[in-house]
């Protein structure tokens, strides 16, 4: 089938595999075999409505896009190195670390540049939306944040300024709300567990932007052990929130530490918050309200969840 006919491009590759701190962590190398292994044994990767993107390493230059250049040659210095903590707890160097995070990136702009060339309606990169990292530092298994490339590359090449940004991962994405909280043009919905019980413990109803940003932003905080139906209750305000403006690009973290059982979290949804998020997204995506649809995996550490959700999302973006 012509790749015009496409209907969803999905990075699938080795390198993806690379972005793993260890056995004994739970960010490793086992996530994206599962789901791999996953969509193998549903016969996506054959599927004609899929186009596959080859994984591919951003250059430096379009990392410091978004991340400083003190910081990115301080990765780089570590990635030799081999050893050591790149931020003050939980995401440690290893040899290559700077190739795999680039590939993360990397990979994230495959998808992005396939989307904008039209022969795709959406595109994913489940190895995506590491929405801890910082400009000048990692933080919480991230080590460079795609997602803030995605963005500066967005408007510096593309010339897409008013973007909405979706989050589902049971932690904050503090990042990309503090990086941008300012940012007038930067719209952001995050679903999270309470700040208060979760890493990294920030994200409250009350933060909703500054200065001109001023009501851009919001965070729908869900307690501890909280299920789909209130995660609905929230929907609810994040359609009204959405549906007040127009969008030229919308992106998607599905973090699935938010399904029951993760072994880091405390929340207990099910696939049907993801898949309702989507649902919504796509019928706005085709009347051209919020603009080109990315999906990015974000967190998630139970393996079974990983497989399942996202295989349900791949299943969902293409009609299956």
């Amino acid at each position: 089938m012509d790749s015009e006919k496409k209907v969803l491009g999905l990075v699938y590759g080795n390198e993806l595999l690379s972005y793993s701190f260890g056995p004994n962590h739970v960010m490793n190398s086992k996530r994206m075999e599962a789901f791999f292994r996953a969509i193998e044994s549903e016969g996506l990767l054959s599927n004609d409505k899929i186009l596959l993107i080859r994984p591919r390493m951003a250059t430096v230059d379009e990392i410091m896009l978004y991340h400083d250049g003190k910081y990115v040659e301080f990765v780089r210095e570590m990635s030799i190195e081999g050893i050591g903590l790149l931020d003050h707890g939980d995401t440690p160097a290893f040899p290559g670390v700077f190739e795999a995070a680039s590939y993360v990136v990397g990979s994230t702009l495959a998808a992005f540049e396939t989307l904008m060339k039209h022969e795709i309606k959406y595109a994913m990169n489940p190895m995506g939306g590491l929405h801890h990292a910082r400009r000048g530092r990692a933080a919480g298994f991230c080590v460079f944040n795609d997602i803030g490339v995605l963005i500066e590359k967005a408007r510096k090449e593309y010339g897409l300024r008013r973007i909405l940004y979706v989050d589902l991962d049971a932690h904050h994405g503090d990042g990309v709300m503090y990086d941008y909280y300012e940012d007038p043009d930067l719209y952001i919905v995050d679903f999270h567990e309470n700040g208060r019980y979760l890493y990294p413990g920030t994200g409250f109803e009350n933060e909703t932007g500054r200065g001109a940003a001023v009501g851009t932003k919001l965070n729908l905080v869900l307690r501890p052990g909280a299920s789909d139906y209130e995660f609905e209750e929230k929907m609810d305000k994040a359609k009204q929130f959405i549906s007040q403006k127009s969008f030229e690009l919308t992106i998607l973290q599905a973090g699935v530490d938010s399904i029951s059982e993760d072994p880091i979290t405390h929340l207990n949804l099910s696939a049907y918050s993801h898949l309702s998020m989507l649902s919504f997204l796509k019928e706005l995506s085709s009347k051209s309200i919020i603009g080109p649809l990315i999906i990015l995996g974000g967190g998630g550490y139970n393996l079974n969840n990983i497989a399942e959700v996202w295989t349900k999302i791949v299943k969902a973006l293409i009609g299956s």
